[in-house]
């Protein structure tokens, strides 16, 4: 079933933050955390330092009303750079692809910032920002990777 979640970004203080939350919310992870060291390589990726090979790549831990909150861990390394307001990015998680592709299609019309949908290794994902500046992921998990 479709949902939304919230998604953060951290600067190497994903873990650390998470296992605060898991024990504030009283909540376990909804899978195993996911570290940046289990990517498959790719064509043009920047090689890793062993620190930034075990932070965070992906994490989720569900909260309040079914809500769910999900991270990573930035790293210069691979390019980004965390500054308030790439920081949290609303996840819609819609149930088909078709949808996952209108919604980019009409959140994306005159905003910036756009990857559209396409597959990766664990799913259906793309993202955009907003004419309003607000962020936007589109996500369709894999059930084998979920």
């Amino acid at each position: 079933m479709a949902n939304v979640s919230i998604y953060l970004n951290f600067k190497g203080t994903t873990e650390e933050a998470f296992n605060f939350y898991k024990k504030v919310f009283k909540t376990e992870f909804s899978a195993p955390i996911m570290r940046m060291k289990d990517i498959p390589s790719q064509p043009g990726m920047p090689q890793l330092s062993e620190a930034d090979k075990n932070k965070v790549m992906h994490v989720a831990l569900p909260i309040l009303g079914g809500t769910e909150i999900m991270a990573t861990d930035t790293l210069e390394s691979m390019g980004h750079k965390l500054i308030e307001g790439n920081n949290i990015t609303i996840s819609l998680n819609p149930d088909t692809r078709e949808e996952a592709d209108r919604l980019y299609k009409e959140l994306s019309q005159d905003g910036t910032d756009g990857v559209a949908p396409h597959d990766e290794f664990w799913g259906y994902w793309g993202t955009c920002k907003d004419k309003f500046g607000i962020r936007w992921m589109f996500n369709i998990t894999n059930p084998q990777t979920h």
